[in-house]
């Protein structure tokens, strides 16, 4: 019997901090939600995004994903942090949670969306608020340019039908456009700094994969004059036929450092 006792002590004590254990999660869970349903909460986090208090909306959706993961205002949740994270333009974070929603409904009636804004995201990082007075966002890294184009082809081609495939052709223009000055802006650096092969190999790229951008006129001129600079006489004079043919009138406004 005294064998017994302590064996039903330490049980009591187990059960005991058990019971403890519990009651927190309990009153941590009541104090997430606060008694209020999923619904509830998530009527909250609307008012809350259109008023224009994403952080506090932001609160609200991460409250139902916590408290009601299976819920189906959890899953609509998930997408209103993404928007929220892109309206505050913290980028990385809505990304994230679009990756993850796209994981994990891939064939969600809003999965469209989600990659739509997953290509949003990644098209304004790219953008700077000084784009249209001194830079220009093909001059700096185009990594995110990239990423933005390579998200509107996968989109386009995996739901061709949506509206968002749509808009994606129209952003896909001005992305491609990018791309190719970015190509032309190599160029003419590798042209700077005598290295005339590699400026011409450049505007060989820009040419075959960026053939109906605003650029391409420039990388023939760019590239007969590169022709030149090595004594390629025939080639720099097959470019400048194929540059006067296609492009009559062309008069370059580009300007090299020599």
């Amino acid at each position: 019997m005294k064998k017994i006792i302590p064996v039903i002590v330490l049980l009591s004590i187990f059960l005991s901090g058990c019971g403890s254990l519990f009651a927190e999660k309990k009153v941590e869970r009541g104090v997430l939600v606060d008694g209020q349903t999923p619904k509830a909460l998530y009527d909250l986090a609307q008012e809350k995004l259109s008023s224009g208090s994403n952080t506090q909306a932001i609160e609200y959706y991460e409250q139902i994903l916590a408290a009601y993961p299976g819920s189906k205002y959890a899953m609509q949740a998930q997408l209103d942090i993404a928007y929220g994270y892109y309206k505050r333009e913290e980028y990385t974070s809505a990304l994230a949670q679009l990756d993850d929603f796209i994981k994990r409904y891939p064939s969600h009636t809003s999965t469209p969306y989600a990659h739509y804004l997953r290509c949003k995201s990644f098209e304004d990082i790219s953008r700077s608020f000084l784009d249209d007075l001194i830079t220009d966002k093909a001059e700096r890294d185009v990594q995110s340019v990239k990423d933005a184009y390579l998200c509107y082809t996968g989109l386009i081609g995996e739901f061709p039908q949506t509206n968002y495939a749509e808009d994606g052709k129209v952003k896909l223009v001005g992305l491609k456009n990018a791309l190719a000055r970015h190509e032309f802006y190599v160029a003419q650096y590798y042209t700077n700094n005598k290295s005339n092969i590699a400026a011409i190999n450049r505007c060989k790229y820009l040419i075959e994969h960026f053939p109906k951008t605003p650029s391409v006129p420039d990388a023939l001129h760019l590239m007969a004059y590169n022709y030149d600079a090595i004594g390629a006489i025939k080639l720099a004079e097959d470019a400048r036929s194929v540059l006067n043919a296609s492009y009559p009138g062309y008069a370059a406004e580009y300007k090299l450092d020599n």
